[in-house]
């Protein structure tokens, strides 16, 4: 069954990903050199959370979790990778490069592990780090094993230029584990002016060729030393090979005397190969179909293009850093097995809601999240933060200033809306994982909504609510909608009812925050044993 994993990839790698299982992976780690490149969630106000920044806080900066993954990098069986280690430590000191390579390295010591002989790895990054990055790939896979630096265009160029040429371009690095890797060849249709150029004749039909050169550039070939039509070369082909091309009419003198040319129509031609400088892609844009309301969300062409040249249909493809879910949703397309990880909860759970929009059929299992109430109770007990993230994914909602532990003022997060699918308003949510809940919470609840100009109030708990908390709700009225119509403005929900399938109510829009990915026509894949 296909895999989506809520926590932190490394343990996930070691614990659930077998040695050489996975056929690809690609990886798109977030780093803070461009805070707002590697935002994962905004507001459809422009409001930008931190979750995904906050998740990853401890890989930016040089502390006790940065310092344990450079010793279990360099405590491994790999001396190359402990040896470049050990002296970008002496270049780099402790700070953030080096705690983001560090957190890299020991990752890309598992996915190593977990690849197939065959199997290839794309790790995209930005040029603030690649440099670094390809010398902890080229230690952790072989000096040799890089295939390609990918340049992808993401955007044409813009800002910054007067002092320095703009940047606007991201790095891909891909390797390969042995000599024998997937490899399925792309091309892209030949440019116009190249066929108006070079494609210059027709046939009767009206088929398109132009003429290839006939003569073989070694001259000392004896064997292929010979007259045709009046013209004596060193050919390419043998004499009857000639003349049978030349019975089939691929073979044409455009004049007496002239050297005989070979037709080559262009409807034979695979196209143009794909290089590695990519400017066909581009970036998804706020306002196509494909966006779902993600800044960093990365093209479908792009993942597409990876997985169809890495991999073929069933094989399995790892995503350890699934964001917003684009590898998975290429891999679920394209017939691929796939593996997607991600540290939020509130990824997590809008990739599930990504996945069975765009393939309503299709099946895969969510681990490392609670599925019922004893799961959610033993998630409380343990972790009252992480509960109230966890349960802030359950209804989509973003978490208060990124999830950052701190006074809150009362909201836990924010859930929007465009009541008249203009103007954009919010309803704030409080989540309480403890026993004991009363009437108090509630009357808190509605001073913050005021306070917050918010328009409704989700009280979300673990615990069923007392009957005067439900009459303290209705004291709040109703917030009227000039679409949509009335709306309780206190709304009490508790867990079990979320996970039975209950929502907060509210005048809902479906291209207000998170749109809805496009329905795929494809077959759902079968169970994979791992």
């Amino acid at each position: 069954m296909n895999r989506l994993f809520f926590g932190d990839n490394l343990p996930i790698l070691r614990e659930r990903v077998g040695d050489e299982t996975v056929d690809l992976i690609y990886l798109d780690p977030p780093f803070n050199s461009n805070a707002t490149y590697n935002v994962l969630f905004k507001s459809p106000a422009g409001e930008k959370s931190a979750a995904q920044i906050e998740a990853f806080d401890d890989t930016w900066h040089w502390n006790d979790s940065a310092a344990r993954a450079f010793d279990e990098a360099v405590c491994g069986r790999n001396s190359d990778v402990s040896e470049l280690l050990r002296a970008l430590r002496a270049f780099l000191k402790e700070g953030d490069m080096l705690a983001y390579v560090s957190m890299l390295a020991v990752r890309l010591l598992e996915l190593h592990r977990a690849l197939k002989p065959t199997g290839s790895l794309y790790l995209h990054c930005d040029p603030v780090a690649s440099h670094y990055l390809k010398l902890v790939l080229d230690a952790v896979f072989g000096r040799g094993a890089m295939l390609n630096e990918v340049i992808w265009q993401r955007t044409n160029a813009k800002g910054l230029a007067s002092r320095r040429f703009a940047r606007n371009h991201d790095i891909i690095l891909s390797y390969h584990k042995s000599d024998k890797w997937t490899w399925n060849a792309g091309y892209l249709p030949h440019d116009l002016g190249y066929v108006e150029d070079f494609y210059r004749f027709k046939d009767a039909d009206g088929r398109q060729y132009r003429l290839g050169d006939l003569t073989n550039p070694n001259k000392d070939r004896p064997n292929l030393t010979y007259e045709f039509l009046g013209v004596t070369r060193v050919w390419r082909w043998t004499r009857d090979r000639m003349q049978k091309a030349y019975e089939g009419g691929l073979v044409v003198q455009t004049s007496p005397g002239a050297v005989p040319a070979l037709k080559r129509y262009l409807d034979e031609q695979e196209g143009t190969p794909i290089g590695d400088v990519w400017t066909d892609i581009r970036p998804v844009q706020s306002g196509s179909r494909e966006a779902l309301g993600y800044p960093t969300q990365k093209p479908m062409a792009l993942l597409e293009r990876i997985l169809s040249a890495s991999s073929n249909e069933g094989d399995l493809v790892l995503d350890p850093f699934c964001g917003c879910g684009t590898t998975v949703h290429a891999a679920e397309k394209l017939n691929r097995n796939w593996i997607g990880v991600d540290i939020t909860h509130l990824a997590v759970s809008l990739i599930r809601r990504r996945l069975i929009d765009a393939f309503p059929q299709c099946q895969f299992d969510v681990l490392g999240a609670p599925k019922d109430i004893g799961g959610a109770r033993q998630l409380a007990e343990n972790d009252k933060h992480q509960f109230q993230l966890w349960a802030l994914s359950l209804v989509e909602a973003q978490p208060f200033k990124g999830g950052r532990k701190g006074a809150d003022g009362g909201v836990d997060g924010y859930l929007y809306f465009k009541p008249d699918g203009k103007t954009t308003e919010k309803a704030v949510v409080s989540v309480k994982g403890g026993a004991n809940v009363g009437v108090s919470m509630v009357r808190d609840l509605i001073a913050t909504v005021e306070r917050e100009g918010a328009k409704i109030g989700v009280f979300l708990t673990l615990e069923d609510p007392t009957t005067r908390m439900r009459t303290e709700a209705t004291t709040a009225g109703f917030y009227e909608s000039p679409l949509h119509g009335k709306f309780a403005r206190i709304q009490i929900l508790t867990v079990e009812d979320i996970l039975n399938g209950a929502k907060p109510h509210l005048p809902w829009i479906d291209s207000s925050v998170f749109r809805k990915a496009k329905r795929e026509n494809t077959t759902p894949q079968g169970n994979l044993d791992l």
